[in-house]
């Protein structure tokens, strides 16, 4: 059935126009709906706006009275309207990121000062954490996360770019332990694990070039949620790290860090953003994804 801000909008446009014909083709109804409208919305008020006769259409003095109080009240509906559609497509007002530590640290500091310069009335606030955010909870616009597939069933997430990882330990420390020659050698390696549970963790691996899967259960010697400390700690011969290239890519070129298994691979995993249930991206969200999306494939060598 059609509401009732409808009906009231097809009677001010008959009103107007004298005309149910005329309405009705301003509003691209036919007359019929448009005869129905006013006559639903005279049924709902029980009284009669508009005198019909075969030669014209006039205002009963109750109709001319509704008029008056409905006409205002549609314009503000129209203004509300418009604004809502401004706001929605105005690059301007805050933005409220989750980022991760490592990636925000090392691969968005230009990308920020360019984006300032182009969206001058844009305000940025990132809260740096390698902890997953709760979407859902509104304390943030959107997300950006490194990880696998993602499994939230209730938000909206756009893939960006895939993230080589790699194992890498120093050359010191393979000196003085060996280096692994397969996947399950690393069971008896000091691995260094990303994750926020010591009790150990299974480091998937797939022979370069073949279909063959190998799964290490190794036992952490140590784990936290950073991957920048686990690089560092690595660098300084404490272990074996399976980490984003990007992440220890410094230490690979200096030598402090050199590949383990390197005819094996770990899974890519993604860049992704991560958006609340939006019936529409508000423009300055779409728009700081596409600049993230395009600051990103600069990094790709680094980053794949």
């Amino acid at each position: 059935m059609t509401g009732q801000i409808e009906r009231i909008r097809v009677f001010v446009e008959v009103s107007e126009r004298q005309s149910f014909a005329a309405a009705a083709r301003a509003l691209a109804l036919t007359p019929s709906q448009a005869t129905r409208h006013v006559a639903e919305l005279e049924a709902d008020l029980g009284v009669r706006l508009l005198v019909r006769t075969t030669r014209q259409v006039t205002l009963s003095g109750a109709g001319a009275q509704y008029l008056r109080r409905v006409k205002p009240l549609l314009a503000e509906l129209a203004d509300a309207d418009e604004a809502a559609r401004v706001q929605a497509h105005t690059l301007k007002g805050e933005i409220r990121v989750s980022v991760p530590i490592s990636f925000g640290m090392r691969i968005l500091p230009d990308a920020i000062s360019q984006f300032r310069i182009l969206y001058p009335e844009v305000r940025l606030k990132l809260n740096l954490t390698d902890s997953f955010v709760d979407i859902m909870s509104g304390e943030v616009d959107m997300a950006l996360r490194i990880s696998g597939p993602p499994s939230d069933k209730t938000s909206i997430w756009r893939k960006i770019q895939p993230f080589a990882r790699l194992l890498a330990a120093s050359p010191s420390y393979l000196a003085r332990r060996g280096e692994p020659a397969n996947p399950s050698d690393l069971e008896e390696c000091d691995c260094l694990v990303y994750e926020d549970k010591a009790d150990g963790a299974s480091w998937e691996l797939r022979r370069a070039g073949s279909d063959e899967m190998r799964t290490a259960n190794v036992a952490s010697c140590f784990s936290c949620n950073n991957g920048d400390l686990i690089g560092e700690l690595a660098a300084r011969g404490e272990g074996i790290a399976l980490l984003p290239r990007f992440i220890i890519a410094d230490h690979l070129a200096r030598g402090a860090l050199v590949e383990v298994l390197a005819g094996w691979q770990a899974p890519q995993i993604w860049l992704s953003a991560f958006y609340p249930p939006y019936d529409h991206l508000p423009a300055k969200v779409e728009t700081f994804t596409r600049f993230v999306e395009g600051v990103v494939k600069g990094h790709a060598g680094v980053l794949g």
